[in-house]
Parts: C-alpha cells; sequence; structure tokens
C-alpha cells in the first residue's frame, strides 16, 4: 500500500463512517467512462474537481466535491466564495503537486493542510457517493456524511447546478 493510500484509509478511519474501496481499470477512472463500464448511476458519483483563483497576486485553492449530474457553479459561487476575480480549473500537473493525486482519482481524504473542500449539498441528499480513491486504479463508496466528519469540509448551497 503506497503512502498516499495509507493516509487516504486513515483519514477515512478517523471519520468513524464505514467505506468500501474497490480497485477499478484505470482506463475507466474518469467519471462517465467508470459509470458506464460498472453500471453505476451517475447520481451516485461524485467528482472532486481542484479550482484554483487568484486575489491581490495570492493563489487560492480549493477542492470541490460535486455530483456527476452537476456542473460547479464557478462564475458565481465558487469565485465569490473564495474571493478570486476569476477562477478555473487546475491543470492535471498543478492538481498532482498540490494533492499527489491523478486526475480521475482524486480524493477529499488525506488532503494537504490548509487545502479547504466544499461539498455542493445535493451530495448530502444521496444515499452514498463512489468518489475517487486517490489514484486511477480505486475508488471509495461511503456515506455522505462522511463529511460531516471532516473539519476541514464545508457543505456549500448551489456550489454546483443540475445539469438540464
Amino acid at each position: 500500500m503506497s503512502d498516499l493510500s495509507s493516509r487516504i484509509k486513515a483519514s477515512l478511519d478517523t471519520t468513524g463512517i464505514e467505506y468500501e474501496i474497490t480497485d477499478c481499470d484505470p482506463e475507466h477512472a474518469d467519471t462517465a467512462v467508470y459509470c458506464e463500464q460498472y453500471g453505476l448511476d451517475p447520481k451516485y458519483a461524485a467528482n472532486a474537481i481542484l479550482v484554483k483563483g487568484k486575489a491581490g497576486g495570492e493563489r487560492l485553492y480549493c477542492l470541490c466535491v460535486l455530483l456527476a449530474t452537476h456542473r460547479l457553479n464557478t462564475n458565481h459561487t465558487v469565485r465569490k466564495k473564495l474571493g478570486a476575480r476569476k477562477v478555473s480549473f487546475a491543470p492535471a500537473d498543478e492538481t498532482r503537486e498540490l494533492t499527489g493525486m491523478e486526475i480521475g482519482g482524486v480524493t477529499p481524504f488525506a488532503l494537504p493542510d490548509g487545502l479547504r473542500v466544499w461539498v455542493d449539498e445535493a451530495v448530502m441528499q444521496v444515499e452514498y457517493v463512489v468518489l475517487g480513491g486517490g489514484n486511477r486504479h480505486s475508488k471509495i463508496r461511503v456515506s455522505p456524511g462522511v463529511f460531516r466528519q471532516l473539519p476541514y469540509a464545508e457543505v456549500v448551497s448551489e456550489l454546483a447546478l443540475p445539469v438540464t
């Protein structure tokens, strides 16, 4: 087990919430492909997206967790809450550098200290979510109640909007 995998498991264990880590083919790690390949209803799939912005020359980051059936409300909720004039998705190399994780496997567990995690309120309404496992070859199935146990996570209203 890698150091990152061990830290993710330890982070999950501290919440007291049951979870399941399963293997997946790295070629099928991206959410839409994963759902199709493994028969997961997208309403249970959650994406963890690193967003970056600038304010007064300072780089700001947050990890946003939203359902696959939603799109991030970057130009309103995320930008205002981050306090940035403009926000964008962090590219793969920046995501890897900051989190140690690959796109398609980013998870809100075992993140660097100080990285804010914002969870869309719709995530909290489903029975369970399937998230990246910190890499492209595993996924985590867990109750959304886990986010209430993470001291660095905040549930945010209208962080994401349903895709119509």
